[in-house]
Formats: structure tokens, C-alpha cells, sequence
């Protein structure tokens, strides 16, 4: 998972694009979800936004925290293979996880054929996926760490020179933080932790998670 992608747009605001092919609208929905539960409310919702649609078709991409990757997809009616697979297609090609792609058609009145669906549903996946806003998905390792808040300051500077961030915190006599560290600057992260503090902070090893980073896609 340390190569893919996500989406940052939500359930309530999703990227949208729409074109028509031979008077059928087809309309493009994506967004993040955490669970291929979520994808299927989300595309419920959709079914409601358009309650007079032929076909809300779909595809949707979501890792474990095993880093294993689950997937679904529906034709919701369209000839098998000929929409939630050329959606889920797109979907990998991007390689994208973590979202759900819908597809909704309002038919025009004249057939595509098979091979014209799968052209238009790939077109309005890819058309929704390219307005997205996009993160990359970063392998971290998870750390805890007990501060003065005098020490603070220096700690929050050494996290942005290893691109980590900062993911909870309690104020009490001291400051209790949770950090997460991409995997590839773990070792100088720890290296430079302990010559700034000379060894007095520790950093406690609570796991490893996959982080969004915002890119510049």
C-alpha cells in the first residue's frame, strides 16, 4: 500500500463530472471511504440524489489493515462486465484505494452496445477520478512520547524535518503525544531524537498505519 493513492473528497462532497453519450447522461461520483461498507451507503445516496436513473453502476477499492486489498462492484442492471468492472478497471489503473466510483446513467433512448458502455462508464469514472483531490497513502510507524513543554518546540521542529505529524495530544504536568513517522525516516527520526534530547525522550512503538498524504496530483 505504500505506492497507492486515495481521495480526499467525502460522501457529503464528492468530485463530480458528467458528459452525454448519444442522449444517455452519464454522470461521474467519487470519494474516500474507510470500509466497502461506507461504499455502498454512499452509493445508496447517490441512488437517492437520482431517483429517476436507469443505473447507478459502481466500483470500490478498500485496504485492511493487513494491507490487503477488498473490492466490489455492480453492473446494477447494465449487460454483466459492461459498467462496475470498466469503473474498477479505471480505479486500478489510477491505483487508487481507500474510494468508490459511481456511475450513473440516464438513459437516452439509444443502445450503445456493449462495447460503447464499457467505453462511456471507463470515461465517466476516469472524468470523476481526474477532478478528485488526491493523497498519497504512506506506510508509518506510530509513536508515543512524553515531553516538558519545554522540549516541545524542539520536538514539533525535528517532526517537520521528517515529514511526520503529530496525531494526539494531552496536556498535563507534561505534554503526552502520539506521532506518526513515515517508515522511511524512522531511523533518523530516533537517531536525531535521542542527540536532541540526549536520551532522556523515549519513543514508544505503538504500530505501524497507512497515513493520507495531500499531493500535488
Amino acid at each position: 500500500m505504500a505506492d497507492l493513492i486515495t481521495l480526499l473528497d467525502t460522501a457529503k462532497a464528492p468530485a463530480h463530472a458528467a458528459f452525454v453519450e448519444k442522449k444517455s447522461e452519464f454522470i461521474g461520483d467519487a470519494c474516500h471511504i474507510d470500509s466497502l461498507e461506507e461504499a455502498v451507503a454512499f452509493v445508496e445516496s447517490i441512488r437517492e440524489q437520482h431517483p429517476k436513473a436507469r443505473h447507478v453502476a459502481y466500483a470500490a477499492i478498500c485496504g485492511g489493515d493487513d494491507g490487503r486489498l477488498s473490492e466490489r462492484m455492480s453492473d446494477d442492471g447494465e449487460p454483466s462486465g459492461t459498467a462496475g468492472k470498466p469503473i474498477l478497471d479505471v480505479i486500478r489503473a489510477n491505483g487508487l484505494t481507500d474510494c468508490v466510483v459511481t456511475v450513473t446513467r440516464y438513459f437516452g433512448g439509444i443502445l450503445l452496445g456493449a462495447g460503447g458502455l464499457i467505453r462511456a462508464y471507463a470515461s465517466g469514472a476516469a472524468q470523476a477520478i481526474s477532478v478528485a483531490h488526491k493523497a498519497d497513502i504512506v506506510v508509518c510507524d506510530r509513536y508515543g512520547l512524553t515531553v516538558d513543554y519545554s522540549q516541545l518546540g524542539a520536538l514539533q521542529q525535528l517532526l517537520a524535518t521528517v515529514g511526520a505529524e503529530q496525531d494526539s495530544s494531552e496536556y498535563t504536568d507534561r505534554v503526552s503525544l502520539e506521532v506518526v513517522v513515515p517508515v522511511a525516516q524512522t531511523e533518523l527520526f530516533n537517531t536525531r531524537l535521542q542527540e536532541m534530547f540526549n536520551a532522556t525522550v523515549r519513543a514508544r512503538h505503538l504500530g505501524t498505519s497507512h497515513v493520507a498524504k495531500a499531493s500535488q496530483r
